[in-house]
């Protein structure tokens, strides 16, 4: 398990502690937090001039019910890209279908479709038909 992040206020003592002068060796044991994770907050300090929580990069996400979507659709797999989109933007959520789409390959569900089965004539089934009462009884 991956163990929670430090306090600011703590990112901040550390910050203090090194411009005071004081090694690495001696602000772990104060403060009883690995080496690696005080010379990595020093880093990041002198790197951004900041010890906030910095916000990630990355575009944010177009689709923020994708929980619901999702079980909308695993509850009726034959609901339509249509009817879905006009959902979310009951929603307020507006998103074109192959979004829509995207979002749900994602999420490992599929689009699926019966194979084409012609359907035989009379003919075609009599003699099938027989073909089968011909063969032997092992196949």
């Amino acid at each position: 398990m991956r163990p929670k992040e430090l306090s600011v206020e703590l990112r901040d003592r550390i910050v203090s502690m090194h411009r005071s002068r004081e090694g690495y060796a001696n602000s772990t044991a104060t403060l009883k937090v690995p080496k690696n994770t005080v010379a990595s907050i020093i880093l990041k300090w002198k790197k951004f001039g900041t010890t906030k929580t910095l916000p990630r990069p990355g575009r944010p996400a177009k689709l923020y019910n994708r929980g619901r979507r999702v079980r909308e659709v695993t509850k009726n797999p034959m609901i339509t890209l249509t009817v879905l989109q006009s959902s979310s933007v009951e929603m307020g959520d507006t998103s074109r279908r192959t979004t829509i789409s995207a979002a749900l390959h994602q999420s490992g569900l599929y689009g699926r479709v019966a194979s084409w089965k012609p359907l035989l004539s009379k003919k075609a089934h009599d003699s099938l038909l027989g073909v089968c009462q011909k063969a032997p009884k092992g196949l």
